[in-house]
């Protein structure tokens, strides 16, 4: 609990509300918990800061906050008991929850599991939708504004920044050109960008980005600035959960792509359409599905503490009016600007049909496990392996998808033919992204280097810089190749190979040495020589051919070409 000093404490606010405890700190007021001396109860005092308490617009919408609130009688919204000022602090009184904030919950857990995420969502989508029907969207949804208390229940608090549903088309004020007023990294687009019209689908927008929070443990879009983050809510489609966590699967995906689809008119129409389908999705979900612990889960507390109050959040996202750049707002809008002639329609009659299409696809099951969300999100991969790119530019199409082509080489797929897709055939993918295609390229071959003459060590490296395989090596003599250099190699080289095939390396011994004849006689020097591939000569007088060679010339041992003659000499006899 903050113990910083602050001069409001113990202080009697209108005469009547005794504060004692600050409790949560927002960006533009205080929460402290406070005794209503008048009826003895305890209430939460919501204080202006003081720099904001001079501004008419700030103070209008404390007023507005209270009024719009009153209108509500819902268990899970926070009750707004009275509305004040006392000298420079404006203050509302509300309900006091005793617990802690969905923000607290999510720091302490890391995630939560399927379960977890919907016992918090659907209250909160119950509250909102009961606002919406009441014509007021909260435009502020963000973890810091569920409460949780003691016994479990949930609560949104802080309609601070409530608009009224005005006109006949049931849209409120658009956004001031470069001004932006709310919590980043929860504004739909059309909070951001100059001109757009916000209705009650900014909130479903901004449940979506709680629900992706609540199942992964952290938000969809970083970034180092708050100007990165808007960039991307205007940019980039909100990723499916599951890619973080697996056990969200594809039906909770689902959800989270049409609430956080970039075109409103894509989203649910409100809160109450959202929660519709949230529950039917969750009646089709195993106690298995529902109770898995996600893989960012500290699992250190349960979902519903039971002592720890309502805690002041010292590093959380505040609400914030940024003065955003007119060039980043004027950048190409992610979806086509509404015409005129479709904002003048009367309310009911602007229900998107593209939701209806993805809530009627999410809720259709195949083989009781897997969902299509066909012409709406998703579509399933078709089977495009074997065929040419031509036939799978085709075939994708006619899915409502494109494929993203890459080649690599094969041994066993032809040349110009699909090898592989991901994902895969039969699988999900979203139509925004592209299925990434594998074409064969053929089978891949690699020449082998010219090796003769190159010492043992520096063909090995050849062939291993050529992506081939040093293979057996045999010795040969040489009469031209110095010893220790390659002769020639098997297959030779330029033959074209697989790659790391295996090549076999000659080398050279260099030249024969000649026998030794000495002591040998006449036929069996002869004899020898000739097996070694020499000639000989005979040198003395041999008349009976009994002698014996007494020497020999070149001596025995000494390198000496093939074919060339070895002189033997004899005793005279």
């Amino acid at each position: 609990m903050d113990t910083t000093p602050d001069p409001l404490i113990g202080t009697l606010l209108d005469a009547r509300y005794r504060v004692e405890q600050r409790i949560a700190v927002g960006g533009m007021a205080t929460v402290y918990r406070a005794t209503d001396t008048r009826l003895d109860r305890v209430v939460a005092v919501k204080v202006m800061h003081p720099s904001l308490a001079q501004d008419a617009e700030f103070t209008g919408r404390f007023i507005r906050e209270a009024k719009a609130v009153a209108r509500l009688a819902h268990p899970n919204v926070v009750n707004v008991f009275d509305q004040g000022a006392d000298g420079r602090s404006v203050f509302l009184a509300m309900e006091y929850v005793p617990g802690r904030t969905l923000r607290d919950l999510l720091r302490d857990r890391g995630a939560l599991s399927v379960r977890g995420a919907l016992d918090v969502l659907e209250p909160v989508l119950a509250a909102l939708g009961a606002a919406h029907r009441a014509g007021l969207v909260h435009r502020d949804v963000k973890p810091e504004n569920v409460l949780i208390t003691d016994g479990g229940l949930v609560k949104v608090a802080d309609f601070g920044l409530v608009r009224l549903l005005s006109g006949a088309d049931g849209v409120t004020e658009t956004t001031s050109a470069g001004t932006v007023l709310g919590t980043v990294s929860y504004l739909a687009p059309e909070q951001i960008q100059p001109g757009l019209p916000t209705d009650q689908r900014v909130d479903v927008y901004a449940a979506g980005i709680l629900l992706y929070e609540m199942l992964t443990g952290s938000k969809p879009y970083q970034g180092e600035n708050p100007m990165q983050v808007i960039y991307r809510h205007l940019h980039e489609d909100v990723p499916p959960p599951s890619l973080v966590a697996p056990g969200a699967g594809a039906e909770l995906d689902a959800i989270v792509a049409a609430a956080t689809s970039r075109d409103p008119a894509a989203r649910p129409y409100d809160a109450v359409e959202l929660l519709a389908a949230l529950q039917r999705v969750r009646r089709r979900l195993t106690p298995a599905q529902l109770d898995a612990e996600p893989p960012a889960s500290a699992r250190r507390s349960p979902l519903h503490p039971t002592t720890e109050a309502t805690s002041v959040l010292n590093q959380v996202e505040r609400t914030s009016v940024l003065d955003v750049p007119t060039m980043m707002l004027t950048r190409p809008r992610p979806y086509d600007e509404p015409a005129p002639a479709r904002r003048a329609r009367p309310r009911r009659s602007r229900k998107p049909l593209i939701w209806a299409a993805v809530l009627t696809a999410v809720l259709l099951l195949v083989g009781g496990t897997t969902y299509t969300l066909s012409g709406a999100l998703y579509a399933e991969v078709p089977a495009i392996v074997a065929q040419t790119q031509a036939e799978a530019v085709r075939t994708l199409d006619a899915a409502g998808l494109q494929g993203s082509f890459t080649q690599q080489f094969s041994e066993t797929v032809p040349a110009g033919q699909v090898m592989a897709t991901d994902p895969g055939v039969g699988a999900r993918a979203r139509k925004s992204d592209p299925v990434r295609v594998t074409l064969s390229k053929g089978p891949e071959r690699v020449a082998v280097p010219a090796l003769a003459g190159k010492s043992l060590e520096d063909a090995r490296k050849s062939l291993t810089t050529a992506r081939l395989t040093p293979g057996t090596v045999t010795e040969e003599y040489s009469d031209t190749v110095a010893q220790g250099a390659v002769i020639g190699s098997a297959p030779g080289a330029e033959t074209q190979l697989a790659v790391d095939a295996p090549v076999a390396l000659t080398v050279s011994k260099g030249m024969r040495p000649v026998p030794n004849v000495v002591g040998m006689t006449k036929d069996e020097a002869e004899k020898a020589l000739k097996d070694a591939g020499f000639k000989s000569q005979t040198a003395g007088l041999n008349l009976f051919g009994t002698g014996k060679v007494t020497s020999q010339t070149p001596v025995a041992g000494q390198p000496a070409k093939q074919g060339s003659t070895v002189t033997v000499t004899f005793p005279f006899i």
